[in-house]
């Protein structure tokens, strides 16, 4: 007879520590950061330095004046400040992505209780708390280093909605304006690629989440799908899609909430982009995901075994 070992939970574990999942983000990270610094130059780098060394010592600090244990070690706050650093206008002024920083580490995370406890992405919550707060600095995507026109004019996604054409090679390589780590699709993709070979992402909610845009956008946008591949290729859906979207803490576990999460956050996005005063989406979108998460996650749980479904 086989016998079971009778333990308490979690039933489910993994090898890996936070350090290395955090250290892999990071790393998958670098691609589009480097190609977003080579192309904007130092400013780019002061505002990444900046803000990551900002959400190391808000954490610090907070947790050493809480007599909390420290976690600064695990990586987290770096890959917070990476994030909401690659969220960024290059020529923005620092102290708006440090802003920032404070209130993702401070009030989305910690106040919540730390890792683990926060109910949407920090990085996230804080690029929308300094679009609302600091919109001016927030919507200002020019560059004086850059010489090209394409870099002078308005986002690819605004253009778009004002009717204007876009080159798709040059979104797809990043020579666009935009947001310091969003502008490369391939260089994103490199990172993606990492992430997944490595098994820290499934590619289940960023594939269903980019190809419900895609269709949304088909249906309700424009059927040309020049226009559809400029909506995926522009703002910050693929940073999004596989940096933000699969986050552990915020988004659902069980397989059939995966699914609907994606395809929600999905709808919301083009829903936002097509009938939005503005040509981005992806933020508001993963937020509102986030939010509804734990209801989607309760909803399918799978029934346990042996348990019959409560009558009515």
């Amino acid at each position: 007879m086989k016998m079971l070992n009778v333990s308490s939970s979690p039933h489910v574990r993994d090898r890996g520590t936070t350090r290395e999942i955090m250290l892999d983000v990071v790393i998958s990270l670098m691609p589009a950061l480097i190609y977003g610094i080579w192309q904007f130059g130092f400013h780019a780098l002061l505002v990444t330095v900046a803000t990551v060394a900002a959400c190391v010592l808000f954490e610090y600090w907070y947790e050493k004046g809480m007599h909390k244990p420290l976690t600064v070690r695990d990586f987290s706050a770096v890959v917070t400040g990476l994030i909401l650093a690659m969220n960024m206008p290059p020529e923005i002024p620092v102290w708006v992505p440090v802003l920032g920083a404070f209130f993702a580490i401070v009030v989305v995370k910690q106040l919540y209780g730390g890792l683990g406890q926060n109910f949407m992405n920090p990085a996230l919550a804080a690029r929308c708390f300094l679009l609302i707060s600091c919109t001016k600095h927030m919507t200002d995507f020019s560059s004086a280093r850059l010489g090209f026109d394409s870099a002078s004019g308005p986002t690819p996604l605004a253009a778009l909605k004002m009717g204007k054409s876009v080159d798709l090679l040059s979104m797809f390589t990043g020579r666009i304006p935009g947001t310091i780590g969003e502008v490369s699709a391939v260089a994103l993709l490199i990172g993606a690629a990492y992430l997944l070979i490595r098994k820290v992402i499934s590619w289940k909610i960023p594939v269903i989440y980019i190809l419900t845009v895609a269709v949304f956008t088909f249906i309700f946008g424009k059927q040309d799908l020049n226009y559809v591949f400029a909506q995926i290729c522009g703002g910050g859906l693929i940073f999004g899609a596989f940096f933000m979207a699969t986050d552990y803490v915020t988004s659902p576990v069980t397989p059939k909430g995966q699914i609907i999460f994606a395809v929600f956050i999905g709808i919301l996005t083009g829903l936002f982009r097509i009938a939005g005063t503005t040509a981005e989406g992806v933020s508001y979108a993963i937020l509102l995901g986030n939010m509804v998460s734990p209801l989607i996650e309760k909803a399918t749980v799978p029934k346990a075994f042996g348990r019959e479904a409560k009558k009515k």
